[in-house]
């Protein structure tokens, strides 16, 4: 009898954990702060759960359990995105979870130091790996069919943005098949959530 309620302990505590470790990161703040510290300064990043709440909540889970720590930048092009999240310095895949319904028709747009999701074609395979905008990027957004959800924008560290925009990239990288990856890969060293204000 010991034994079993013994388990059963262990039972609810795992699903203590496991519900606690995917419940919702600051559920009543509507425009949650990120701190990206990067090898190349800070970012701060304002998100908009009004007009994305299911993107906003996905890239907040993955920085609750500090899953964007330890990541490169591995896609920069000049002008149009740095691109992020997806892989370590050995360039290994991060773990995902599930795809996430495309929310571009929010009403924000693709312009200069927003941060949307990347995807694949299909507009529903956006996973964990997210991309700034280095300029106006209207291509992106979506006109006759579906664009790249956006879901916040820069509020700290424009100067960073740029910078990470200048690290001059292969036009393609042998290993991968990657194109437009970094000589040198840019570090998302850590990723936070601010208090809220």
């Amino acid at each position: 009898m010991k034994a079993l309620f013994s388990s059963l302990l262990l039972v609810l505590a795992s699903f203590t954990f496991s519900t606690s470790a995917h419940a919702d990161v600051q559920p009543d703040n509507p425009f949650p702060r990120v701190k990206l510290v990067t090898s190349h300064g800070d970012i701060i990043v304002e998100l908009n759960r009004h007009r994305a709440p299911l993107t906003v909540e996905n890239f907040l889970k993955y920085v609750d359990i500090g899953s964007y720590n330890g990541t490169i930048f591995h896609r920069i092009v000049p002008g149009f995105v740095v691109q992020g999240g997806g892989y370590d310095e050995e360039l290994v895949a991060k773990k995902a979870g599930a795809p996430i319904p495309n929310e571009s028709g929010n009403g924000l747009k693709n312009k200069y130091a927003s941060i949307a999701m990347a995807r694949e074609n299909d507009p529903h395979t956006a996973t964990r790996q997210f991309f700034f905008n280095v300029a106006d990027n209207p291509s992106l957004d979506p006109e006759d069919g579906w664009g790249y959800a956006v879901f916040g924008t820069i509020a700290e560290g424009y100067e960073v943005l740029d910078k990470l925009a200048e690290v001059k990239s292969m036009p393609f990288h042998a290993e991968t098949g990657w194109r437009d990856f970094p000589e040198e890969p840019p570090m998302l060293i850590r990723a936070e959530v601010l208090p809220q204000q």
